[in-house]
């Protein structure tokens, strides 16, 4: 299965999601927010640095989860602001 480009505005909303990660995460290390999401930190890596910048829906709620956010202020925190 071949898959197709991101666009633009996927790869913002990617850009978004691993800025609020990192903020949230704040002075936590990846290894300890990925080993209590159930995620390796390499995965967190690549979200946060938007290398990754759509991943699963269970990932993004697992991380929700381990830093204390809800899927509500993920979702409003990561639609792309109209021009």
């Amino acid at each position: 299965m071949v898959r197709s480009p991101l666009t633009p505005e996927e790869r913002e909303r990617g850009e978004r999601l691993g800025r609020l990660l990192r903020e949230a995460r704040g002075a936590r290390s990846m290894v300890e927010i990925a080993a209590v999401a159930g995620l390796s930190a390499e995965t967190l890596r690549k979200i946060e640095t938007g290398r990754a910048p759509t991943p699963a829906f269970f990932t993004v709620a697992a991380l929700a989860g381990a830093l204390g956010l809800s899927m509500d202020e993920i979702a409003v925190n990561c639609v792309p602001v109209p021009v």
